[in-house]
């Protein structure tokens, strides 16, 4: 099931499950994991894309493995906040992916999530190819972990 906010989101995840985090690019899949508590997110690893099916089974895998109980995509909208091309093809993923995977899906707000990766990145005095090699799945720890702060933050005001 596809929620459009946190909010409905959170209602539908089943209590000490992970989540996983996914920064979607045209290549690759930036893939990130929560921990059972929902606290923090750590970038796991960077799909290369092929086919659909291929890289929606690798995802499955993933989610089986470490017994995944939702999906944060990263939505990512203009600066101004619109939506284009990217985010319908986001969305799209979403649906299709949606008929694979039984669990509940939202999206976070990507918005500069790979700048701030680049940052943390360059101050940790990464050279340009590991950079390259992990931007993507630490973009996706940095939209999951907006995502599980707020989470945390709807528990504290319960």
């Amino acid at each position: 099931m596809i929620f459009e906010t946190v909010e409905e989101f959170a209602t539908s995840v089943e209590p000490y499950s992970a989540l996983v985090g996914l920064d979607l690019g045209d290549r690759t899949i930036g893939v990130a994991v929560s921990d059972k508590m929902l606290s923090v997110a750590t970038p796991l690893e960077t799909i290369r894309r092929k086919k659909f099916g291929v890289d929606a089974d690798r995802l499955i895998h993933i989610m089986h493995e470490r017994e995944i109980g939702g999906l944060v995509l990263g939505l990512p909208r203009n600066m101004d906040g619109t939506e284009g091309p990217r985010c319908q093809s986001t969305r799209a993923f979403a649906r299709n992916f949606s008929h694979r995977w039984n669990g509940p899906i939202t999206f976070w707000d990507e918005r500069l999530s790979t700048v701030a990766a680049e940052k943390a990145l360059l101050e940790a005095d990464t050279t340009r190819k590991r950079r390259a090699e992990v931007i993507d799945h630490v973009a996706a720890g940095y939209i999951l972990q907006g995502a599980l702060d707020r989470l945390k933050q709807m528990r504290m005001q319960a």
